[in-house]
C-alpha cells in the first residue's frame, strides 16, 4: 500500500462515523504484528519510543532525528496506516516545521503536538502549558511544514495542566480549529459530561487516549465525534514481556494468537517467503 493509500484510509477514520481502536505500536515488528492481526491503524505514542529506542522514562529525552528515523523504519515495515504522538515538536515553531516535514517523508499519516511546556521546566513537576498564542503558532508552522495535505495534524491539549479546566481548554480547542488543524487530542477527561461540553465548541474529530471506565462505550464515543480512541501500554507490553521471558524460563513457551509456533509466527513477521523468492529470482547461480 502506498503513503497516499494509507494517508487516505486514514482521513476516511477521521471523518467516519466510529470510533476506532489501534494498536500502540513502537517498533517494525509491533506494527507488522498489528497489521498481521487485522487492526485498522497503529498508534506510535513517544513514550513507547523512549522505551524502545534509549530505554528512559517519558521524560523528552529522545531527539526529533531519532523519532522521525524510528518512525521510518515502521512505515517502510507495514501497510498499516499510522500516527504518532509528536510531544511537543521538539523546540518552537520552526522545529515544529521541520519536525513534520520530516514526518511527511517519512510516510507517516498523522501526528498530534502537544501544547505542553517540555522538556519540563527546573521546578516543574507535572509541566505546564505554553501560551495560548506560542501554541497556535507552532499548529500553523506544522501545518505548512507538510508537503502532502492528507497527512493529518492533530492538536493536543491536557485537561490534567489547564488552571482553569473546562473554560481554558475550551478556549484552546476553538483556536486551534481556527488554526486549520484536522482533530484534537485531549489528554486527561475523566467523565462524560467533559468531553460533551468539548465536543460542542468545535467541529473537529477527537483523538483520545484510553477513556476511563465511564468513557468506555464505543457508541457514545463515536456520537462524540471520538474516532481514535487507544489504549495506554507501556506498561502492558513490558509486562507481557516478561511474562513470555518468564514462560520460556519455566519450559511452557506462550502461545501466540498469529501461529501454532514460534518457527512459524517469525516465518509470517519477517515474511521470510517473499525473502527466499527474492534470493530465488535474484541469487540463481548461472549454469
Amino acid at each position: 500500500m502506498s503513503t497516499g493509500d494509507r494517508r487516505d484510509a486514514y482521513r476516511r477514520v477521521l471523518a467516519g462515523g466510529d470510533c476506532a481502536r489501534p494498536a500502540i505500536v513502537h517498533d517494525p515488528l509491533t506494527a507488522r504484528m498489528a497489521e498481521v492481526l487485522g487492526y485498522p491503524l497503529g498508534m506510535i505514542p513517544g513514550s513507547d519510543v523512549a522505551l524502545s529506542v534509549l530505554g528512559a522514562p517519558d521524560i523528552a529525552l529522545v531527539t526529533m532525528s531519532e523519532f522521525v528515523d524510528q518512525v521510518r523504519r515502521m512505515t517502510r515495515a507495514t501497510a498499516l496506516p499510522l500516527m504518532a504522538d509528536g510531544d511537543h515538536g521538539y523546540g518552537n515553531a520552526l522545529n515544529v516545521r521541520r519536525f513534520v516535514a520530516d514526518l511527511d517523508a517519512a510516510g507517516l499519516c498523522g501526528v498530534t503536538i502537544e501544547d505542553t511546556d517540555l522538556p519540563a521546566p527546573y521546578g516543574a513537576a507535572k509541566g505546564r502549558l505554553i501560551p495560548l498564542e506560542e501554541a497556535v503558532g507552532k499548529l500553523r508552522a506544522a501545518l505548512e511544514g507538510r508537503a502532502d495535505h492528507r497527512f493529518a495534524v492533530i492538536g493536543r491539549t491536557s485537561l490534567l495542566l489547564a488552571e482553569d479546566g473546562l473554560t481554558e481548554i475550551a478556549a484552546r480547542l476553538k483556536a486551534y480549529e481556527a488554526a486549520g488543524v484536522d482533530a484534537l487530542f485531549v489528554q486527561g477527561l475523566k467523565e462524560r459530561s467533559q468531553l460533551e461540553r468539548l465536543c460542542a465548541v468545535t467541529t473537529l474529530p477527537f483523538v483520545i487516549p484510553q477513556p476511563v471506565a465511564a468513557l468506555e462505550d464505543a457508541a457514545w464515543l463515536a456520537a462524540c465525534r471520538v474516532r481514535v480512541a487507544f489504549p495506554q501500554t507501556p506498561k502492558a507490553m513490558a509486562a507481557a514481556i516478561d511474562a513470555g521471558h518468564a514462560a520460556l524460563v519455566a519450559g511452557s513457551p506462550a502461545r501466540t494468537p498469529i501461529a501454532d509456533s514460534h518457527a512459524e509466527l517469525l516465518r509470517i513477521l519477517t515474511r521470510a517467503d517473499a525473502y527466499r523468492q527474492a534470493a530465488r529470482d535474484y541469487l540463481a547461480a548461472e549454469d
